[in-house]
């Protein structure tokens, strides 16, 4: 099969490619970081692609589309895995910026891309589009606010999509991670402070960008009449806490 990754460059996208590129399938490697996924292509050979892509931009998705070479256009999978946390500050400081930037690559691009190549598969009859959720779009928390909106909108777009296509043989999945370790998301939510990255994870056994890899590899290699809607995962040491009461002295 042919997979295409968003957001190929570092963490589960970079995991993903080298756990289909390992079982025998094809990727394209899609981001903006070009250096990154050209190394990445080098280490896997020739069934990796690198494909320079702004999920942000639709005039950047046309044309990386458009210049696939033959034998690489027909798409089996689209991961939509771009995507990323901004702040941690309550939604009265956060810098507006923060919230834009959010809302263009988690839902904005994520509905771009899947706009770009959902046509063929249905037009084949056969097709999964996986897209990166996370607990964070399911249970609020402090910090989280647009955020965790955005990935409400992305499980929500999923099964929107599965009322959609059903019939069509194409499948759409919303994966939900929730406290995953060694990626760059945390330093990216953080703008390079890596000690408080780093604290997040403190005194933890997280998920691994291999766990988030071999789940999305388990839901692509499932019998095509078989659809996963939504698949929630946690760490052992993550559990729910109880409501936040604030109380007066």
């Amino acid at each position: 099969m042919i997979v295409f990754i968003t957001g190929a460059s570092a963490g589960f996208g970079a995991a993903m490619a080298r756990t289909f590129v390992r079982h025998g399938h094809r990727a394209i490697l899609a981001a903006r970081r070009s250096e990154r996924i050209v190394a990445l292509a080098r280490e896997l050979g020739d069934a990796a692609l690198p494909l320079t892509l702004d999920v942000t931009s639709r005039a950047s998705i046309e044309a990386a589309l458009a210049a696939l070479p033959e034998g690489w256009r027909e798409i089996d999978v689209l991961i939509n895995n771009a995507g990323l946390a901004l702040n941690t500050l309550p939604a009265h400081e956060v810098p507006l910026e923060d919230w834009e930037t959010m809302i263009a690559t988690n839902c904005q691009g994520l509905v771009s891309m899947t706009r770009a190549v959902l046509p063929a598969m249905v037009a084949r009859g056969s097709g999964l589009v996986i897209n990166l959720g996370s607990v964070a779009g399911h249970y609020p928390y402090p910090g989280g606010n647009v955020y965790g909106a955005t990935k409400a909108f992305v499980e929500q777009f999923t099964l929107n999509l599965r009322a959609d296509l059903a019939g069509s043989g194409v499948r759409a999945t919303n994966l939900a991670p929730g406290l995953c370790g060694g990626t760059e998301f945390s330093n990216v939510r953080f703008k390079g402070d890596d000690a408080a990255a780093a604290k997040v994870y403190e005194g933890t056994v997280p998920l691994t960008a291999d766990d988030i890899a071999n789940t999305a590899y388990w839901i692509a290699t499932l019998p095509p009449h078989v659809n996963v809607n939504s698949i929630e995962l946690m760490p052992t040491c993550q559990g729910f806490s109880p409501f936040a009461i604030k109380r007066q002295g």
